[in-house]
């Protein structure tokens, strides 16, 4: 979906940014981290870097030990790159998301799209994260589940197999097994 996103978005005067969370990064993952590391793409994707952004950046290289920006100026950053090309954000696996550091990201995001009107944001996750979305992005959210059909999994997991350098490590039943158990707990996701 993203490659799409960036393809299209190539021919057009706008710019795409992506995060994934890891769940097995979270505390490295804070809003600050989340939101430079969408900046920092979104400036990338810039003519020429904004003259706030580039300002802020040097006085920050100038403090000692070369801190990086607060939270409130990388907010300001993102607002700033977003209303000088058509915005796509993408954020996948939310739900990965520390809770304390996803109330301030929501924020950020909201502030963006009130200064940015031309800024779409897709968001990905698991079910339980839809509530908390629709609340913090109020009258912004349009919902779409999507859910795994077997014979999908199956086949992807068939290619997947076919794939494998060591197909002498397996027999039949493992085979059989996997082809089995994979779709029954991926259903429940």
């Amino acid at each position: 979906m993203i490659d799409k996103l960036c393809d299209q978005a190539g021919g057009q005067n706008a710019t795409v940014a992506c995060f994934y969370f890891d769940f097995a990064a979270q505390k490295e993952q804070s809003s600050t981290r989340v939101l430079g590391a969408l900046v920092k793409q979104l400036v990338g994707g810039l003519d020429e870097t904004p003259e706030e952004i580039f300002r802020s950046y040097q006085e920050q290289k100038s403090a000692i030990g070369g801190r990086g920006p607060q939270f409130s100026d990388v907010v300001k950053m993102m607002q700033t790159t977003a209303t000088r090309k058509q915005t796509f954000i993408c954020i996948d696996a939310l739900d990965e998301c520390e809770t304390t550091y996803r109330v301030k990201l929501f924020d950020s995001l909201n502030q963006t799209l009130r200064r940015s009107p031309g800024t779409r944001i897709f968001v990905t996750g698991r079910p339980h994260i839809q509530a908390e979305v629709g609340k913090h992005l109020s009258g912004r959210v349009v919902t779409i589940c999507i859910t795994p059909r077997r014979h999908d999994i199956i086949s992807y997991l068939h290619v997947r197999l076919g794939e494998d350098t060591t197909p002498e490590a397996m027999d039949r039943s493992l085979k059989a097994d996997i082809l089995k158990k994979i779709p029954e707990d991926l259903s429940e996701m």
